[in-house]
Protein backbone atom coordinates (compact mmCIF):
# COMPACT_ATOMS: atom_id res chain seq x y z
CA UNK A 1 0.00 0.00 0.00
CA UNK A 2 2.81 2.57 1.15
CA UNK A 3 4.19 2.07 -2.49
CA UNK A 4 0.27 2.60 -4.41
CA UNK A 5 -0.19 5.75 -2.00
CA UNK A 6 2.97 7.57 -2.77
CA UNK A 7 2.32 7.08 -6.45
CA UNK A 8 -0.92 8.55 -5.50
CA UNK A 9 0.79 11.40 -3.96
CA UNK A 10 3.54 11.87 -6.86
CA UNK A 11 0.39 12.19 -9.50
CA UNK A 12 -1.53 14.96 -7.78
CA UNK A 13 1.86 17.00 -7.84
CA UNK A 14 2.27 16.16 -11.57
CA UNK A 15 -1.41 16.93 -11.85
CA UNK A 16 -0.81 20.35 -10.11
CA UNK A 17 2.50 20.97 -12.06
CA UNK A 18 0.31 20.78 -15.15
CA UNK A 19 -2.18 23.00 -14.00
CA UNK A 20 -0.04 25.83 -13.11
CA UNK A 21 1.07 26.14 -16.45
CA UNK A 22 -1.99 26.29 -18.05
CA UNK A 23 -5.20 26.57 -16.09
CA UNK A 24 -3.81 28.59 -13.12
CA UNK A 25 -1.17 30.57 -14.91
CA UNK A 26 -3.06 33.76 -14.76
CA UNK A 27 -3.77 33.68 -11.05
CA UNK A 28 -2.03 36.30 -8.60
CA UNK A 29 2.22 35.33 -6.89
CA UNK A 30 0.50 35.06 -3.42
CA UNK A 31 -1.79 32.00 -4.38
CA UNK A 32 0.37 30.25 -6.58
CA UNK A 33 2.74 30.15 -3.60
CA UNK A 34 -0.22 29.05 -1.38
CA UNK A 35 -1.11 25.99 -3.59
CA UNK A 36 2.72 25.06 -3.79
CA UNK A 37 3.15 25.49 -0.10
CA UNK A 38 0.12 23.36 0.29
CA UNK A 39 1.55 20.62 -1.78
CA UNK A 40 4.89 20.44 -0.44
CA UNK A 41 3.10 20.08 2.93
CA UNK A 42 0.64 17.27 1.37
CA UNK A 43 3.73 15.41 0.16
CA UNK A 44 5.36 15.49 3.54
CA UNK A 45 2.14 14.73 5.23
CA UNK A 46 0.98 12.19 3.19
CA UNK A 47 -2.66 10.52 3.60
CA UNK A 48 -3.01 9.81 7.11
CA UNK A 49 -3.33 5.77 6.82
CA UNK A 50 -1.68 4.35 10.04
CA UNK A 51 -4.38 3.19 12.54
CA UNK A 52 -1.69 2.72 15.21
CA UNK A 53 -0.89 5.92 17.20
CA UNK A 54 -3.39 7.76 14.95
CA UNK A 55 -6.00 8.63 17.42
CA UNK A 56 -8.15 10.99 15.11
CA UNK A 57 -8.08 8.20 12.04
CA UNK A 58 -8.11 5.39 14.17
CA UNK A 59 -11.85 4.00 13.68
CA UNK A 60 -11.69 5.02 9.31
CA UNK A 61 -9.32 3.64 7.49
CA UNK A 62 -8.19 5.94 4.11
CA UNK A 63 -6.80 3.42 2.16
CA UNK A 64 -8.67 3.17 -0.18
CA UNK A 65 -8.07 6.52 -0.86
CA UNK A 66 -4.47 6.68 -0.47
CA UNK A 67 -4.17 3.68 -2.92
CA UNK A 68 -7.17 4.40 -5.26
CA UNK A 69 -5.96 5.89 -8.33
CA UNK A 70 -8.03 8.71 -8.33
CA UNK A 71 -6.96 11.63 -10.78
CA UNK A 72 -7.57 14.86 -10.42
CA UNK A 73 -10.63 16.03 -12.61
CA UNK A 74 -9.14 18.75 -15.09
CA UNK A 75 -12.25 18.94 -17.98
CA UNK A 76 -15.77 18.54 -17.52
CA UNK A 77 -16.57 19.33 -21.33
CA UNK A 78 -17.57 15.73 -22.19
CA UNK A 79 -20.13 14.55 -18.93
CA UNK A 80 -23.14 16.33 -20.51
CA UNK A 81 -24.04 18.02 -17.53
CA UNK A 82 -27.63 19.41 -17.78
CA UNK A 83 -30.66 21.38 -16.10
CA UNK A 84 -32.05 18.13 -14.96
CA UNK A 85 -29.27 16.55 -13.45
CA UNK A 86 -28.88 20.18 -11.32
CA UNK A 87 -32.77 19.87 -10.55
CA UNK A 88 -33.03 16.37 -9.66
CA UNK A 89 -29.59 16.94 -6.95
CA UNK A 90 -30.87 20.50 -5.89
CA UNK A 91 -32.39 21.40 -2.25
CA UNK A 92 -34.71 24.31 -1.49
CA UNK A 93 -36.34 26.85 -3.86
CA UNK A 94 -36.08 26.72 -7.62
CA UNK A 95 -35.93 30.69 -6.94
CA UNK A 96 -32.91 30.82 -4.92
CA UNK A 97 -29.84 31.47 -5.70
CA UNK A 98 -27.42 28.79 -6.47
CA UNK A 99 -23.61 28.38 -7.59
CA UNK A 100 -23.27 25.04 -9.26
CA UNK A 101 -20.04 22.95 -9.59
CA UNK A 102 -19.07 20.07 -11.88
CA UNK A 103 -16.24 17.91 -10.76
CA UNK A 104 -15.20 21.20 -8.31
CA UNK A 105 -15.49 23.19 -11.62
CA UNK A 106 -17.53 26.03 -11.85
CA UNK A 107 -20.80 25.93 -14.02
CA UNK A 108 -21.76 29.39 -14.92
CA UNK A 109 -24.89 27.91 -17.68
CA UNK A 110 -26.30 26.14 -15.00
CA UNK A 111 -25.34 28.91 -11.88
CA UNK A 112 -28.14 30.98 -11.48
CA UNK A 113 -27.36 34.41 -9.37
CA UNK A 114 -29.93 37.15 -9.75
CA UNK A 115 -32.36 37.88 -6.71
CA UNK A 116 -29.15 38.86 -4.09
CA UNK A 117 -29.88 42.56 -2.06
CA UNK A 118 -27.08 45.21 -2.88
CA UNK A 119 -23.69 44.21 -1.60
CA UNK A 120 -24.02 40.83 -1.34
CA UNK A 121 -21.57 38.52 -3.14
CA UNK A 122 -22.20 35.18 -4.61
CA UNK A 123 -19.46 34.00 -6.94
CA UNK A 124 -16.99 31.84 -7.68
CA UNK A 125 -13.80 32.39 -6.37
CA UNK A 126 -11.33 32.54 -8.73
CA UNK A 127 -13.20 35.55 -10.03
CA UNK A 128 -13.48 36.66 -6.37
CA UNK A 129 -9.53 36.75 -6.50
CA UNK A 130 -9.14 38.97 -9.03
CA UNK A 131 -11.96 41.51 -8.47
CA UNK A 132 -11.55 41.73 -4.33
CA UNK A 133 -7.94 39.77 -4.02
CA UNK A 134 -7.57 41.72 -0.58
CA UNK A 135 -10.38 39.85 1.08
CA UNK A 136 -9.58 37.25 -0.22
CA UNK A 137 -6.26 37.12 0.66
CA UNK A 138 -7.10 38.20 4.37
CA UNK A 139 -9.05 35.67 4.92
CA UNK A 140 -8.61 32.21 2.52
CA UNK A 141 -6.47 29.13 4.56
CA UNK A 142 -6.43 31.39 7.31
CA UNK A 143 -9.13 29.28 9.55
CA UNK A 144 -8.58 25.95 7.51
CA UNK A 145 -4.89 24.98 8.79
CA UNK A 146 -3.23 22.81 6.54
CA UNK A 147 0.11 22.11 8.33
CA UNK A 148 -1.09 18.90 10.04
CA UNK A 149 -4.19 17.96 7.96
CA UNK A 150 -3.16 16.59 5.23
CA UNK A 151 -6.43 16.20 3.34
CA UNK A 152 -6.68 20.13 3.81
CA UNK A 153 -3.84 20.44 2.16
CA UNK A 154 -4.25 18.23 -0.79
CA UNK A 155 -7.76 20.96 -1.19
CA UNK A 156 -5.63 23.87 -0.90
CA UNK A 157 -2.97 22.73 -3.53
CA UNK A 158 -5.83 22.92 -5.99
CA UNK A 159 -7.72 26.40 -4.62
CA UNK A 160 -9.11 27.57 -8.21
CA UNK A 161 -12.67 27.52 -8.89
CA UNK A 162 -14.82 27.23 -5.91
CA UNK A 163 -17.57 29.86 -4.06
CA UNK A 164 -17.59 32.61 -2.41
CA UNK A 165 -20.29 34.20 -0.52
CA UNK A 166 -19.87 37.55 1.29
CA UNK A 167 -22.73 39.31 3.22
CA UNK A 168 -22.05 43.19 4.06
CA UNK A 169 -22.74 44.29 7.78
CA UNK A 170 -26.21 45.33 8.49
CA UNK A 171 -27.61 42.91 5.79
CA UNK A 172 -30.19 40.40 5.73
CA UNK A 173 -30.83 38.03 3.24
CA UNK A 174 -33.89 36.86 3.06
CA UNK A 175 -34.27 33.27 0.81
CA UNK A 176 -30.85 30.76 1.21
CA UNK A 177 -28.00 30.92 -1.44
CA UNK A 178 -27.49 27.14 -2.35
CA UNK A 179 -23.77 25.82 -3.66
CA UNK A 180 -24.35 22.54 -5.22
CA UNK A 181 -21.26 20.22 -5.89
CA UNK A 182 -22.19 17.30 -8.52
CA UNK A 183 -19.29 14.89 -8.84
CA UNK A 184 -19.51 12.42 -12.00
CA UNK A 185 -17.25 10.32 -14.06
CA UNK A 186 -16.67 10.52 -18.06
CA UNK A 187 -16.47 6.92 -17.93
CA UNK A 188 -15.86 3.56 -15.53
CA UNK A 189 -12.44 3.74 -15.48
CA UNK A 190 -11.74 7.49 -15.02
CA UNK A 191 -12.49 7.58 -11.40
CA UNK A 192 -12.31 11.14 -10.54
CA UNK A 193 -10.87 13.31 -7.57
CA UNK A 194 -12.60 16.57 -6.88
CA UNK A 195 -11.41 19.37 -4.41
CA UNK A 196 -14.16 22.13 -3.59
CA UNK A 197 -13.63 25.26 -1.94
CA UNK A 198 -15.89 27.69 -0.11
CA UNK A 199 -14.97 31.00 1.60
CA UNK A 200 -17.96 32.52 3.18
CA UNK A 201 -17.69 35.43 5.32
CA UNK A 202 -20.56 37.55 6.95
CA UNK A 203 -20.38 41.40 8.35
CA UNK A 204 -21.29 42.70 11.72
CA UNK A 205 -24.83 42.41 12.13
CA UNK A 206 -25.91 40.54 8.97
CA UNK A 207 -28.23 37.14 8.60
CA UNK A 208 -28.13 34.88 5.60
CA UNK A 209 -28.50 30.85 5.43
CA UNK A 210 -26.45 28.74 3.02
CA UNK A 211 -27.45 25.52 1.74
CA UNK A 212 -24.02 23.26 1.00
CA UNK A 213 -25.05 20.36 -1.35
CA UNK A 214 -23.30 17.49 -2.86
CA UNK A 215 -24.90 15.01 -5.25
CA UNK A 216 -24.31 12.89 -7.92
CA UNK A 217 -25.15 11.72 -11.52
CA UNK A 218 -24.75 8.35 -11.65
CA UNK A 219 -23.34 5.71 -9.44
CA UNK A 220 -19.51 6.13 -10.32
CA UNK A 221 -16.72 5.55 -7.93
CA UNK A 222 -14.69 9.33 -7.40
CA UNK A 223 -13.13 10.71 -4.20
CA UNK A 224 -14.48 14.24 -3.29
CA UNK A 225 -12.14 16.36 -0.88
CA UNK A 226 -14.16 19.75 0.44
CA UNK A 227 -13.05 22.68 2.62
CA UNK A 228 -15.07 25.51 3.82
CA UNK A 229 -14.41 28.29 5.83
CA UNK A 230 -16.60 30.43 7.41
CA UNK A 231 -16.50 33.51 9.33
CA UNK A 232 -19.61 35.15 11.22
CA UNK A 233 -19.59 38.75 12.15
CA UNK A 234 -20.23 39.94 15.37
CA UNK A 235 -24.19 40.25 16.25
CA UNK A 236 -24.37 38.13 12.93
CA UNK A 237 -26.46 35.29 12.25
CA UNK A 238 -26.03 32.22 9.87
CA UNK A 239 -27.89 29.50 9.35
CA UNK A 240 -25.95 26.58 7.70
CA UNK A 241 -26.99 23.42 5.80
CA UNK A 242 -24.87 20.35 4.13
CA UNK A 243 -26.22 17.87 2.90
CA UNK A 244 -24.94 14.97 0.69
CA UNK A 245 -26.26 12.06 -1.40
CA UNK A 246 -23.01 10.65 -3.08
CA UNK A 247 -22.62 7.24 -4.90
CA UNK A 248 -22.45 4.36 -2.95
CA UNK A 249 -19.20 4.08 -4.39
CA UNK A 250 -17.64 7.24 -3.63
CA UNK A 251 -15.29 8.85 -0.83
CA UNK A 252 -16.37 11.66 0.49
CA UNK A 253 -14.46 13.99 2.88
CA UNK A 254 -15.15 17.56 4.16
CA UNK A 255 -13.56 20.27 6.43
CA UNK A 256 -15.58 22.84 7.68
CA UNK A 257 -13.94 25.93 9.76
CA UNK A 258 -15.99 28.46 11.75
CA UNK A 259 -14.98 31.42 13.47
CA UNK A 260 -17.69 33.34 15.73
CA UNK A 261 -17.57 36.76 16.10
CA UNK A 262 -18.84 38.88 19.40
CA UNK A 263 -22.40 37.86 20.36
CA UNK A 264 -22.93 36.16 16.88
CA UNK A 265 -24.55 32.93 16.35
CA UNK A 266 -24.40 29.90 14.18
CA UNK A 267 -26.47 27.11 13.21
CA UNK A 268 -25.77 24.29 11.86
CA UNK A 269 -27.84 20.66 10.37
CA UNK A 270 -25.55 18.02 8.96
CA UNK A 271 -27.39 15.63 6.44
CA UNK A 272 -25.86 12.15 5.54
CA UNK A 273 -27.34 9.88 2.82
CA UNK A 274 -24.59 8.55 0.61
CA UNK A 275 -20.90 7.40 0.09
CA UNK A 276 -19.33 4.45 0.59
CA UNK A 277 -16.55 6.22 3.14
CA UNK A 278 -17.38 9.68 4.82
CA UNK A 279 -15.77 11.61 7.01
CA UNK A 280 -16.56 15.11 8.21
CA UNK A 281 -14.62 17.42 10.24
CA UNK A 282 -16.24 20.06 11.95
CA UNK A 283 -14.12 22.48 13.86
CA UNK A 284 -16.20 26.03 15.45
CA UNK A 285 -13.54 28.22 17.27
CA UNK A 286 -16.18 31.04 19.59
CA UNK A 287 -13.54 33.54 19.16
CA UNK A 288 -16.06 36.76 20.76
CA UNK A 289 -17.48 36.63 23.92
CA UNK A 290 -21.40 36.02 24.08
CA UNK A 291 -20.67 33.78 20.82
CA UNK A 292 -23.31 30.61 20.15
CA UNK A 293 -23.79 28.01 18.18
CA UNK A 294 -26.05 25.19 17.29
CA UNK A 295 -24.93 21.86 15.52
CA UNK A 296 -26.90 19.35 14.47
CA UNK A 297 -26.43 16.02 12.70
CA UNK A 298 -28.27 12.90 11.19
CA UNK A 299 -26.40 10.31 9.30
CA UNK A 300 -28.48 7.06 7.38
CA UNK A 301 -26.38 4.20 6.83
CA UNK A 302 -26.47 0.65 5.21
CA UNK A 303 -24.71 -2.09 3.34
CA UNK A 304 -21.09 -1.50 4.24
CA UNK A 305 -21.32 2.32 4.53
CA UNK A 306 -18.87 3.75 6.75
CA UNK A 307 -20.22 7.71 8.37
CA UNK A 308 -17.34 9.52 10.40
CA UNK A 309 -18.24 12.87 12.26
CA UNK A 310 -15.33 14.47 13.65
CA UNK A 311 -16.46 17.65 16.04
CA UNK A 312 -14.39 20.24 17.73
CA UNK A 313 -15.89 23.06 19.45
CA UNK A 314 -13.72 25.46 21.76
CA UNK A 315 -14.71 27.81 23.54
CA UNK A 316 -12.16 30.43 23.29
CA UNK A 317 -14.17 33.26 25.21
CA UNK A 318 -16.39 33.61 27.96
CA UNK A 319 -20.24 33.84 28.56
CA UNK A 320 -20.38 31.24 24.97
CA UNK A 321 -23.21 28.29 24.50
CA UNK A 322 -23.21 25.68 22.33
CA UNK A 323 -25.72 23.05 21.70
CA UNK A 324 -24.96 19.68 19.84
CA UNK A 325 -27.16 17.00 18.47
CA UNK A 326 -25.91 14.17 16.32
CA UNK A 327 -28.29 10.78 15.50
CA UNK A 328 -28.05 8.34 13.22
CA UNK A 329 -29.74 5.27 11.90
CA UNK A 330 -27.43 2.05 11.18
CA UNK A 331 -28.71 -1.05 9.26
CA UNK A 332 -26.82 -3.81 7.73
CA UNK A 333 -23.36 -4.42 8.15
CA UNK A 334 -22.83 -0.10 8.16
CA UNK A 335 -20.32 1.86 10.93
CA UNK A 336 -20.39 5.09 12.08
CA UNK A 337 -17.91 7.40 14.12
CA UNK A 338 -19.15 10.01 16.52
CA UNK A 339 -15.84 11.70 17.87
CA UNK A 340 -16.94 15.12 19.91
CA UNK A 341 -14.73 17.51 21.61
CA UNK A 342 -15.70 20.30 23.62
CA UNK A 343 -12.82 22.24 25.00
CA UNK A 344 -12.93 25.19 27.47
CA UNK A 345 -10.14 27.68 27.48
CA UNK A 346 -8.84 29.25 30.65
CA UNK A 347 -10.80 32.14 31.61
CA UNK A 348 -13.45 31.29 29.64
CA UNK A 349 -16.24 31.51 32.32
CA UNK A 350 -19.90 30.84 32.46
CA UNK A 351 -19.69 28.62 29.35
CA UNK A 352 -22.87 26.27 29.35
CA UNK A 353 -22.26 23.63 26.43
CA UNK A 354 -24.35 20.42 25.88
CA UNK A 355 -23.22 17.57 23.66
CA UNK A 356 -25.68 14.16 22.43
CA UNK A 357 -25.07 11.59 19.89
CA UNK A 358 -27.87 8.65 19.70
CA UNK A 359 -27.88 6.15 17.39
CA UNK A 360 -31.05 3.46 16.45
CA UNK A 361 -29.11 -0.11 15.21
CA UNK A 362 -31.58 -2.10 12.93
CA UNK A 363 -29.07 -4.84 12.58
CA UNK A 364 -27.27 -7.20 14.68
CA UNK A 365 -23.75 -6.58 12.22
CA UNK A 366 -24.38 -2.47 12.16
CA UNK A 367 -22.05 -0.91 14.63
CA UNK A 368 -21.41 2.59 15.89
CA UNK A 369 -18.73 4.19 17.95
CA UNK A 370 -19.13 7.08 19.71
CA UNK A 371 -16.09 9.14 21.98
CA UNK A 372 -17.32 12.41 23.75
CA UNK A 373 -14.64 14.34 24.99
CA UNK A 374 -14.05 17.41 27.08
CA UNK A 375 -11.09 19.12 28.03
CA UNK A 376 -12.33 22.10 30.79
CA UNK A 377 -9.26 24.31 31.66
CA UNK A 378 -11.77 26.57 33.74
CA UNK A 379 -14.22 26.86 36.76
CA UNK A 380 -17.48 28.02 36.64
CA UNK A 381 -18.70 26.64 33.40
CA UNK A 382 -21.66 24.38 32.99
CA UNK A 383 -20.89 21.53 30.72
CA UNK A 384 -23.04 18.03 29.93
CA UNK A 385 -22.65 15.33 27.28
CA UNK A 386 -25.15 12.08 26.94
CA UNK A 387 -24.55 9.15 24.80
CA UNK A 388 -26.66 6.33 23.37
CA UNK A 389 -26.51 3.03 21.18
CA UNK A 390 -29.53 0.67 21.29
CA UNK A 391 -31.80 -1.41 18.77
CA UNK A 392 -35.46 -0.76 18.16
CA UNK A 393 -37.54 -1.04 21.36
CA UNK A 394 -39.51 -4.29 21.63
CA UNK A 395 -42.08 -3.02 23.73
CA UNK A 396 -43.11 0.10 21.59
CA UNK A 397 -42.99 -2.50 18.78
CA UNK A 398 -45.13 -4.29 19.99
CA UNK A 399 -47.45 -1.42 21.42
CA UNK A 400 -48.02 -0.79 17.43
CA UNK A 401 -48.21 -4.22 16.16
CA UNK A 402 -50.76 -4.83 18.75
CA UNK A 403 -53.09 -2.03 17.31
CA UNK A 404 -52.91 -3.82 14.44
CA UNK A 405 -49.80 -2.00 12.36
CA UNK A 406 -47.88 -4.57 10.15
CA UNK A 407 -44.37 -4.87 11.46
CA UNK A 408 -42.44 -3.58 8.68
CA UNK A 409 -44.76 -0.20 8.84
CA UNK A 410 -44.19 -0.01 12.56
CA UNK A 411 -40.82 -0.22 12.37
CA UNK A 412 -40.96 2.26 9.96
CA UNK A 413 -42.84 4.42 12.43
CA UNK A 414 -40.29 3.90 15.10
CA UNK A 415 -37.16 4.69 13.16
CA UNK A 416 -39.10 8.27 12.04
CA UNK A 417 -39.85 9.19 15.34
CA UNK A 418 -36.66 8.87 16.11
CA UNK A 419 -34.98 11.40 13.48
CA UNK A 420 -37.65 13.68 13.58
CA UNK A 421 -36.08 15.97 16.15
CA UNK A 422 -33.09 16.44 14.26
CA UNK A 423 -35.26 17.55 10.77
CA UNK A 424 -37.60 19.28 12.77
CA UNK A 425 -34.77 21.44 14.18
CA UNK A 426 -34.03 22.78 10.72
CA UNK A 427 -35.67 26.69 10.67
CA UNK A 428 -36.36 26.86 6.88
CA UNK A 429 -39.66 25.04 6.27
CA UNK A 430 -38.96 24.48 2.87
CA UNK A 431 -35.50 22.90 3.55
CA UNK A 432 -37.15 21.16 6.33
CA UNK A 433 -39.76 19.41 4.49
CA UNK A 434 -38.06 18.62 1.48
CA UNK A 435 -34.69 16.82 3.83
CA UNK A 436 -37.65 14.94 5.50
CA UNK A 437 -38.88 13.79 2.17
CA UNK A 438 -35.31 12.45 1.43
CA UNK A 439 -34.99 10.27 4.38
CA UNK A 440 -37.72 9.03 4.04
CA UNK A 441 -36.99 7.76 0.56
CA UNK A 442 -33.83 6.28 2.04
CA UNK A 443 -36.07 4.87 4.76
CA UNK A 444 -38.35 3.68 2.03
CA UNK A 445 -35.40 1.20 0.32
CA UNK A 446 -34.78 -0.29 3.43
CA UNK A 447 -36.59 -3.20 4.43
CA UNK A 448 -37.59 -2.11 7.78
CA UNK A 449 -39.13 -5.61 8.88
CA UNK A 450 -37.30 -8.10 10.69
Amino acid sequence: MARDSLKHQQDYQSALAGLELDTYADDPTWVHELRQNAMSRFQSLGFPTARRGNEEWKYTDVGPVAKGGFKYAISTANLNINLDHVENASIGDSGWDQLVFINGAYSHSLSSVSNLPDGVVAINLVDAIKTTPTMIQKHLAQFAGYENEAFVALNTAFTHDGAFIYVPEDTIVEHPIRLLFLSSSSSSDSQVSCQPRILIITGDRSKASVVETYGRTSNDRYFNNAVTEIQVGSGSSLDYCKAQQQSEESFHITTTEVSLGQDSHFSSINIDLGGKLVRNNLNLVTAGEGSSCVLNGLYLTNGVQHVDNQIIIDHAQPFTTSRELYKGVLDGKSRSVFHGSIIVREGAVKVNANQVDKNLLLSNEAEADTKPAFWVYCDDVKCGHGAACGQMDDNALFYLRSRGIPESEARGLLVRAFVTEVIDSIPNEVLREQIGNLVQSKLNDWALSS
